[in-house]
């Protein structure tokens, strides 16, 4: 019997401008921003936010989303090299014999991302009167399609991919020097957070007819997202060689305490009602 598979071996350069590579990690990572601002203008203009309250939204994650997922790769997966490199976890410069040198940033960390989403959210809605709840419930829908966009950016990079496979659609990627057919689990993520977030949407819609309170799809975006992370980090390779001799790898351990929070927060969210609705009139003062 003949072993099915996928060839991967494309580019992840669409095209050079002198000495700077296109990348489509690039372009895949700012259409995650770009999809995220039209769907939560959408979102904003159903519930009649005025569109400059999204502007402002934009820049504080735009900014939480590169210095955290940034920092969280340099302290939870390289803390050994860049606790003596700080320089490195912030410029995307390096120190050789040569002088310094552009290498752009060798790194992100989904999980360090979240952490910042939600302290800008946090320090945001303190200068607005945007409901804390009410924010996340939207902004994780637009997160989950973002997410699918990194993912793909990540599969063309032929980068943290699965374990090897014997089923069709595993991906031999010959750019990173594989050479048998591997489970291709940035699909998988991607997958699952269009799959997630198209679940998520529907039930953002049903909110009026259903009663959902705050907080409810913001919690369960933490409980499936996570535990899907969770759960395909067992078929995928270790990112760094200390990992190899661990129970659970990093992405599951740091996975489990947003899990946790998510199912303390739908109890929550369920029972004692814990985010406050949107006020237009509070909104329309505070113009």
């Amino acid at each position: 019997m003949v072993d099915l598979f996928i060839t991967w071996d494309v580019s992840p350069v669409i095209c050079k401008l002198g000495s700077i590579e296109v990348r489509w990690y690039g372009i895949l990572f700012a259409g995650a921003f770009i999809i995220s601002y039209l769907l939560l203008k959408k979102l904003f203009a159903e519930d009649k936010v005025s569109v400059s309250y999204l502007d402002k939204l934009t820049l504080y994650v735009f900014i939480a989303v590169l210095v955290g997922a940034r920092l969280g790769h340099c302290l939870f997966y390289d803390f050994s090299y860049y606790s003596h490199h700080i320089t490195e976890m912030f410029l995307p410069i390096k120190q050789t014999a040569d002088g310094w040198k552009f290498i752009g940033y060798q790194g992100l960390a989904s999980h360090g991302g979240a952490i910042g989403i939600l302290i800008a959210v946090w320090l945001y809605q303190k200068r607005t009167h945007l409901p804390y709840m009410w924010i996340l419930d939207r902004l994780v829908i637009a997160v989950c399609f973002a997410g699918l966009a990194i993912r793909t950016g990540n599969l063309f990079n032929s980068e943290i991919y699965g374990i090897p496979t014997r089923m069709p659609w595993g991906f031999v990627f010959v750019r990173d020097y594989n050479t048998v057919p591997c489970h291709p689990t940035q699909l998988y993520e991607g997958l699952s957070y269009l799959v997630i977030g198209l679940f998520l949407y529907f039930l953002l819609k049903k909110k009026e007819e259903k009663r959902i309170h705050q907080g409810v799809i913001f919690s369960l975006f933490l409980i499936l997202v996570f535990s899907m992370r969770f759960l395909i980090e067992f078929i995928k390779n270790d990112q760094e060689a200390w990992e190899e001799n661990m129970v659970l790898d990093m992405g599951q351990i740091l996975s489990l305490p947003f899990i946790i929070a998510g199912c303390v927060l739908l109890y929550f969210a369920i029972k004692k009602d814990i985010g406050r609705e949107l006020d237009l009139k509070l909104l329309e003062n505070n113009k």
